[in-house]
């Protein structure tokens, strides 16, 4: 946990991140200066292959620990006005009619649910969900985890009054108010983009109740105050207006500010987000078959086109826990005098799914072009070239179907943005520079820009955009290096999804086939 002084008496404000390998907490001054920040790991638990789940009570003691952890370190916690959660999104808890988990919180990359999204494209139709909720189809949506559910653990289905995300259930837990923003109903499956409201008749026809969902409210949105037994779990004064927070890469976007139309937001987490904002939903039913999803903005009126990579700094771990936990400047260091091009070698990142343009639940990652010359640092860089051309795939038809005519102007945030070999090498793939956020955790500092929207701090979006300061640094691409991705990317990449599909699809039905003879 890390803390500096402060010099005024200003309001600060709290905002959690609930991610998907840690869960964080920050203070921050109105102008978005960091008071005080601390983080521990996101306890998953993974029950075997393809599934991952957390614990609700793990959770929640997780945020209790480092909220109190970011208090206790303040001179005076009573200058805390406001509080509000981000989260990864599509996750949720069921919880009774007391507010108790009725099971745990399926991961939002977990694959158990492929059968439900399977049964909602045969009877609700991918068209139709596309037209309702502006998302492709895919397993990871919330409404598949609910009809999961329903069929697994019917008595915990019985039980259940209310479905919270992620950040809902927090902010219940501080407040004793259920709700949900726009943001993370989004990522339901089950929300009218159009509307701004449940669709009581696409819920009907998956067989769920409408009243399951939590009242949808704008981000930001004063959803209640933190209750005496909050205030006792997590040393937050007592009273402290809780505000309804929003999907954790879309709270990113806010505090970066990246709100335009010709704007582009990489928030490089564990997972990454590809973030376009729009001011009206696309509806060409071209880019659901494609995989890209759509949203609503916490800033009010205002929506996103959504791509990404479900492994990102997830693929650049999951390489050095294979290779013994290498020390990771070690590796950046040897990667950086790796040529470019990794020596012909060439990392696909699906180690959980593919992303659009290629929406695949039973893609696999792969290295090809393996040679006896390869060493570590290649595999490394090949990674990170692998990130790189994965993005440039995902973000050209996004520009196409906006019709920027050129690239957007990128922002960069998150964990990946404090890797300049990986920024470098993805700038020069995608041949643009890039504009590197200076707020570490501007996912912390969205969701605290919105419990001081709820607070009454700013009087609205604009304001708060105006009061937070930015300092972004430039990362350029290396012109000596751009044709020699641009071939790579052009005559090899852009095949490889294709010429490997027919085998993934063969082992992941072969893996499906054994477990089932598996079973007792």
């Amino acid at each position: 946990m890390t803390a500096t002084r402060t010099i005024d008496d200003r309001p600060l404000l709290v905002g959690v991140d609930v991610g998907s390998t840690n869960i964080k907490a920050a203070v921050y001054d109105t102008n978005g200066q960091s008071v005080a920040h601390a983080s521990v790991p996101t306890i998953t638990h993974y029950p075997q292959p393809l599934w991952a789940f957390y614990d609700p009570e793990e959770l929640w003691a997780s945020v209790c620990s480092v909220i109190r952890q970011v208090v206790d370190s303040l001179e005076d916690p009573r200058r805390i006005a406001g509080i509000a959660v981000a989260s990864m999104a599509e996750a949720g808890i069921p919880v009774d009619y007391d507010g108790n988990p009725t099971y745990d919180a399926i991961a939002w990359f977990d694959r158990r649910t492929i059968p439900q999204m399977e049964w909602l494209a045969a009877t609700v139709g991918e068209a139709a969900l596309f037209d309702v909720t502006g998302l492709s189809l895919q397993p990871i949506f919330s409404l598949c985890k609910l009809l999961w559910i329903r069929e697994h653990h019917p008595g915990a289905w019985a039980c259940t009054s209310r479905w919270l995300m992620v950040a809902d259930f927090v902010a219940y837990r501080l407040s004793g108010q259920q709700a949900t923003d726009y943001s993370l109903a989004s990522r339901s499956l089950a929300f009218n983009l159009a509307r701004r409201d449940w669709d009581g008749g696409l819920l009907t026809e998956a067989g769920v109740p409408p009243g399951v969902m939590a009242p949808a409210v704008q981000s930001g949105a004063a959803i209640g105050k933190v209750t005496t037994a909050a205030a006792v779990a997590t040393g937050l004064p007592e009273g402290v207006v809780v505000g309804a927070g929003g999907h954790d890469h879309v709270c990113g976007a806010f505090a970066a500010g990246v709100i335009q139309h010709g704007q582009m937001l990489d928030s490089m987490g564990t997972a990454e987000a590809l973030f376009f904002p729009r001011d009206e939903p696309i509806t060409d039913p071209a880019v659901g078959r494609m995989g890209y999803t759509q949203g609503a903005h916490v800033v009010p009126s205002k929506y996103y086109i959504f791509g990404g990579l479900y492994t990102s700094g997830a693929s650049v771990e999951w390489l050095r826990d294979i290779l013994g936990h290498a020390d990771h400047a070690e590796l950046i260091a040897g990667a950086a005098a790796v040529p470019a091009g990794s020596m012909g070698v060439t990392f696909v990142p699906h180690l959980r799914l593919s992303n659009a343009p290629h929406p695949d639940s039973k893609a696999r990652a792969a290295f090809l072009g393996m040679t006896t010359d390869v060493t570590r640092e290649v595999l490394m860089r090949a990674v990170f070239e692998g990130l790189g051309y994965e993005a440039r795939a995902t973000i050209e038809p996004v520009v196409e179907f906006s019709h920027f005519g050129t690239m957007p102007e990128v922002f960069v945030i998150g964990g990946g943005s404090r890797n300049d070999l990986l920024l470098s090498i993805k700038s020069t793939i995608l041949n643009a520079p890039f504009q590197v956020v200076d707020h570490l955790e501007a996912t912390s500092l969205g969701a605290a820009m919105l419990g001081g929207l709820a607070a009454g701090v700013y009087r609205d979006a604009s304001e708060a955009l105006l009061t937070v300061h930015r300092h972004p640094r430039r990362i350029f691409p290396c012109e000596n290096q751009t044709s020699v991705y641009d071939r790579y990317y052009q005559d090899v990449y852009l095949k490889i999804y294709d010429a490997l599909k027919p085998l993934n699809h063969q082992i992941h039905d072969l893996m499906v086939d054994d477990d089932e003879r598996a079973r007792p």
